[in-house]
């Protein structure tokens, strides 16, 4: 049989993978490859928690390869040189591989394709990691879409799910060709082992992704609609990871979802579902708008007049110590865990662009170098929605009241107390707004900014005096 190598990237699964599956199907003898190439992927290069992440899917996934007869054989960059000596090397045919869809990287591969193929060699890519490809659904002028509810109604009418493959129980091992560096050759994990805490909460690799799903559609599916938005409680899928890594496909999560139906409420798993589809969206205007990865969507906040940043104060809010204490336990969830709660994001985002005002590319560079989900389709789309700058963006003159977020969300205070455990004992008005009662702040939690780094009223009349002065 022929070799053909298989080139992993954020596909690290063996279900429902495409390129694998392809080489399978045609005959070849799959080598299953990774090159760690950072360099190529511009000014977004991947942050370190979420290197941390790959670190150890890469190991999961050579285990599972191993169970299977064969290896993954990891590389330093740069790419193409790496599979020209390849090819060669472990007498290939062909390179099949998953699509990604970062500008950068849509660049890079295009031009690999087109040199291995003017080469003779086969090169054939795939969808690996979405529902539909981000140039798929037009609008009705035959352009891209802006808005998520019609874009989403045209995704909804186009439906056709994907069936699912299972792994392929055995793989072949090929002799030829070099056995590639150690995975700590890569250099992903930190030396500083500063990441040692975000494993109590998560497994990375297919098998910890399949489990996460089976969790959530066990418990957290059932009142999703509104445990969505409770920080508090455990209300979420937390998949985001799992999907950004390809350690599980959102054609499975869709299939596993149906196949729940009878157990959990049809709108429960239907709004999920459109939060895969929130997903979609954000790759859909990156692949049409690649500029908005540093450059406003909306072109009329290009003179809008953003403060200068405050180093002290930007890392105030990095650290969690701005003095506002959902705020704050948002910002050290992220630094704990490398994650944070979806509506808590949007408190922080509103208080950094808004009561801060503060650009949103210092938020969204941090949240890259600091998630374990750091996706960069997922990350423009939210903090330009946030900062109301983007498509079917929050307005600017939206300023969440950070105060009033936690009374609905955290009703009962727990997550603040969980992630600012100095505000614990005390009573709930005062842990939402500790300022408002400052003997009992001084009293009980003496080592807490005693005043929030912006007023929350002052913060927000500036926000809106320069958006009116911007129109």
């Amino acid at each position: 049989m022929p070799n053909a190598l298989v080139w992993f990237r954020n596909d690290l699964r063996l279900a429902d993978n495409p390129a694998l599956q392809a080489a399978l199907d045609e005959g070849y003898t799959p080598i299953p490859i990774y090159i760690h190439a950072p360099d190529e992927e511009g000014a977004w290069a991947p942050g370190a928690a979420s290197e941390a992440w790959r670190h150890r899917s890469l190991a999961a996934l050579d285990a599972s390869l191993r169970k299977r007869g064969t290896r993954l054989r990891l590389f330093a960059g740069p790419s193409l040189p790496t599979l020209q000596t390849l090819l060669l090397s472990c007498d290939a045919e062909a390179v099949f591989w998953n699509r990604r869809y970062e500008p950068a990287i849509e660049k890079r591969d295009a031009a690999i394709k087109k040199t291995l193929r003017g080469q003779g060699c086969r090169a054939d890519s795939f969808n690996g990691s979405l529902l539909f490809e981000p140039w798929e659904l037009r609008s009705k002028a035959a352009g891209p879409y802006k808005i998520f509810t019609p874009f989403w109604r045209t995704a909804l009418a186009s439906w056709r799910l994907r069936a699912t493959m299972e792994a392929p129980p055995k793989l072949q091992e090929v002799d030829a060709g070099p056995d590639g560096v150690a995975l700590e050759a890569l250099k992903l994990a930190p030396p500083l082992q500063w990441d040692a805490g975000f494993w109590v909460w998560w497994t990375p690799g297919e098998a910890g992704a399949l489990e996460a799903i089976e969790v959530f559609i066990d418990g957290a599916v059932r009142g999703y609609r509104s445990g969505r938005d409770r920080p508090d409680r455990t209300g979420t899928s937390r998949l985001s990871p799992h999907l950004h890594f390809g350690e599980i496909a959102p054609w499975r999560v869709v299939a596993m979802l149906e196949e729940a139906r009878g157990l959990a409420n049809a709108a429960d798993i239907d709004a999920y579902i459109r939060e895969l589809g929130w997903r979609e969206f954000a790759h859909h205007l990156l692949h049409h708008f690649p500029e908005t990865t540093h450059s406003n969507l909306n072109p009329r906040f290009d003179g809008f007049k953003w403060a200068r940043p405050d180093p002290a104060m930007l890392e105030a809010w990095q650290r969690g110590r701005t003095g506002v204490p959902i705020v704050d336990a948002g910002m050290r969830e992220l630094w704990q865990t490398g994650w944070m709660h979806n509506r808590v994001r949007m408190i922080v985002g509103s208080y950094l662009c808004k009561h801060m005002r503060y650009h949103w590319i210092e938020g969204a560079r941090w949240f890259w170098h600091t998630l374990v989900d750091a996706d960069l389709a997922n990350n423009t789309l939210g903090w330009q929605w946030i900062a109301g700058t983007g498509a079917d963006a929050s307005p600017y003159f939206r300023v969440f009241n950070p105060v009033t977020q936690a009374e609905k969300f955290d009703p009962d205070g727990e997550y603040i107390a969980r992630w600012v455990p100095e505000l614990a004992r005390l009573p709930l008005p005062a842990r939402f707004s500790p300022w408002t009662d400052p003997e009992g702040a001084a009293a009980l939690a003496p080592g807490y900014p005693a005043r929030p780094i912006v007023d929350l009223a002052k913060g927000r009349d500036e926000a809106l005096s320069a958006y009116a002065a911007s129109k």
